[in-house]
């Protein structure tokens, strides 16, 4: 399971930085996208591994509120970023 938390949270940050890089908005919504997909993922681990007790309170309540931190503004910047795809296809 801790293996599985360390491949989700650090594909959050690398996606992010290839969508930093993209070559088209489609593709920097894409990576943003899956790097929201992975964050949520690395909540899933983070909530399991402190249901089995490999993570005391302490150390999940600090790291929940890291990820959930990051889920918000994730989730920010993929609203965003499709908004900003639609109107750009509107033609006036």
């Amino acid at each position: 399971m801790s293996k599985q938390l360390l491949r989700s949270g650090t594909s959050i940050g690398a996606n992010v930085s290839e969508g930093e890089r993209g070559q088209t908005k489609p593709d920097f919504s894409t990576k943003m996208s899956i790097a929201l997909k992975e964050a949520s993922e690395t909540y899933y681990w983070l909530r399991l591994l402190y249901k089995t007790n490999y993570l005391t309170e302490k150390e999940f309540k600090s790291m929940e509120k890291d990820i959930k931190e990051i889920l918000a503004l994730l989730t920010s910047i993929c609203k965003t970023a499709k908004n900003n795809q639609v109107t750009q296809n509107i033609k006036c």
